[in-house]
C-alpha cells in the first residue's frame, strides 16, 4: 500500500477515486494470475461473486490461497502482461496542473499494482488495495480499512466514505460489479462495462468512457461548466 500526502486546500476539493484492474490496466491482472497459477475452481468462485453468493474480499481471498508461486515468479508474469490503459499518465498529469487528489482504491493486491505502476515510472500516486503475503500455503489477502483495521464490508465504499467526510467532491472511476458502491455515493461517475451496466440497471447518471483520454476531455468540460456557473 502506498500513501502519499497530497491533499489539495480549499471548498471545492475535488477527488478522483479510481479502480485498478481492468480500468487502469486494459485486462484484469488479477484474473490473469489466477488463470496461470492458482490450483483449484477459482472460477467457481467467480461466479458467485458474480451473483453476489459472495463478497469481492471474501472471493480474493479464497481464490488467492489457490496461488503457491513465489513473488518473484508472479512479478516477472505481472511485468509481461499488464499494459496500462492509454491516457493514465495524461490522467495524472492533469490532476496535479488542478490540484485534485487522485486515488486508486482496488480490490487487487498491491504488490502487483505497484509492480505495474513502477514499470511504468509512476510513482506520485495513492494506493489503497489488499494487503498480500506470500506463504507456502497460498498468498495470504487482507483488506485493511482507513481506520487502520481489517475492512468489515467494501474496501471501495468504505474509502468513499472517508474521501466525502474530509469535504471532497467525489468523481468515481471503474469498470467493474464492486465500483458500483462508490458510485452510489459520488457527484459525478465515469464508467465502463459491468460497472456501465448497473450504473444504467440502477438509474445512476454516469459517463462512458473507452480511455483515461475520454476521461480526461470530459473532465475538461465539466470543470468548465462548473467555472462557468
Amino acid at each position: 500500500m502506498r500513501y502519499i500526502e497530497m491533499h489539495p486546500t480549499g471548498e471545492n476539493k475535488t477527488l478522483i477515486q479510481c479502480d485498478f484492474d481492468g480500468t487502469v490496466t486494459e485486462k484484469d491482472i488479477s484474473y490473469l494470475i489466477l488463470d496461470t497459477f492458482a490450483n483449484g475452481d477459482w472460477k467457481k468462485l467467480v461466479a458467485d461473486y458474480r451473483e453476489n453468493k459472495i463478497s469481492v474480499d471474501y472471493f480474493n481471498k479464497q481464490a488467492f490461497a489457490m496461488v503457491r508461486a513465489s513473488k518473484e515468479t508472479l512479478t516477472k508474469f505481472v511485468s509481461g502482461k499488464a499494459k496500462l490503459r492509454p491516457g493514465f499518465k495524461e490522467l495524472i498529469d492533469y490532476c496535479h496542473e488542478r490540484d485534485f487528489r487522485l486515488v486508486i482504491v482496488s480490490n487487487g493486491l498491491d504488490f502487483y499494482i505497484d509492480v505495474i505502476l513502477d514499470d511504468a515510472g509512476i510513482r506520485n500516486i495513492e494506493v489503497f488495495a489488499a494487503q498480500t503475503k506470500f506463504c507456502h500455503e497460498g498468498i495470504q489477502v487482507q483488506y485493511i480499512g482507513p481506520d487502520g483495521n481489517e475492512a468489515s464490508k467494501g474496501l471501495k465504499e468504505l474509502y468513499a466514505r472517508l474521501f466525502l467526510a474530509e469535504g471532497y467532491r467525489l468523481i468515481c472511476l471503474g469498470n467493474g460489479v464492486s465500483d458500483i458502491y462508490p458510485a452510489r455515493l459520488a457527484h459525478h461517475v465515469f464508467a465502463r462495462d459491468d460497472l456501465l451496466s448497473h450504473c444504467t440497471k440502477e438509474n445512476i447518471a454516469c459517463t462512458p468512457f473507452t480511455d483515461f483520454n475520454d476521461v480526461l476531455e470530459d473532465l475538461r468540460l465539466l470543470t468548465q461548466s462548473r467555472s462557468n456557473a
